[in-house]
């Protein structure tokens, strides 16, 4: 859904569609490592951005550049869906880029993950 937001030149819906999936994706990281549980349900996305930093990334199981990305993502999906002036589509293409990274290397330390348990 992403890619096709980008080529129809919605920027606003590629970013938060963007954020949402690296969003979920860091919930699951969170939940399969055993920070986050059914009772601890992290409920603010800054205290998911927090916990991911601290838990994944300071822990060495996740590449800093990746939460930095994550961090990056949020404050353009906040302009996306709040400001008036939409994301430029490069910053749109680039968003795009972060979330198909992110998703893919949680999706690797979740299999990795589920291998070992």
């Amino acid at each position: 859904m992403r890619r096709v937001l980008l080529a129809g030149n919605k920027s606003e819906g590629a970013c938060s569609r963007s954020y949402y999936a690296m969003h979920d994706a860091a919930h699951a990281a969170l939940f399969i490592t055993g920070y986050e549980t059914s009772d601890a349900i992290i409920k603010t996305h800054h205290m998911l951005i927090a916990e991911f930093g601290k838990r994944l990334v300071l822990g060495g199981q996740i590449d800093a550049n990746l939460g930095r990305a994550l961090n990056r993502v949020q404050d353009i999906r906040l302009l996306a869906d709040y400001d008036a002036t939409p994301p430029s589509l490069t910053d749109a293409a680039w968003c795009v880029e972060k979330a198909e990274i992110f998703v893919a290397a949680i999706r690797t330390m979740v299999v990795a993950q589920q291998t070992l348990g």
